[in-house]
């Protein structure tokens, strides 16, 4: 129980990422007394949030097979986490993707929010010359 309290406040810089967002999951593999970091790139089907043991699911498509891998969100074996895009989706689990292939798989982008005018500095505008 203690394990996991101390994972309550992790100090790693976990990106926000949604289902339908495509990610780039770099895990940290160990071969004998060797260790490497290998990309895991797909977009995440969906997300648990319960703390110390949250999980999300990447699926990709490897040589026309789907493989999915479950993450532990705080796992030490996870190096880095990268957002590649956000996708626009309407449900919080992707499991119909598991059915689709080819274009129909693909998932439209989601618009790049903008910030509000109001919350900006201003700032003045330059001068321009009379005659230009």
């Amino acid at each position: 129980m203690r394990q996991f309290k101390e994972l309550e406040s992790p100090e790693r810089d976990v990106p926000d990422f949604r289902p339908g967002d495509t990610v780039r999951v770099h895990v940290r593999i160990v071969e004998g007394d060797k260790e490497r970091v290998q990309v895991f790139e797909g977009i995440v089907l969906q997300r648990r949030r319960a703390g110390a043991s949250s999980s999300f699911v990447v699926r990709k498509i490897s040589y026309g097979v789907g493989v999915e891998r479950i993450f532990p969100l705080h796992s030490p074996s996870i190096a880095k986490i990268e957002l590649k895009s956000r996708g626009r989706v309407r449900r919080a689990r992707l499991t119909y993707l598991r059915d689709l292939s080819g274009k129909a798989a693909r998932i439209k982008e989601r618009e790049a929010f903008t910030v509000d005018e109001s919350a900006a500095p201003e700032t003045t505008p330059k001068e321009t010359p009379a005659d230009a």
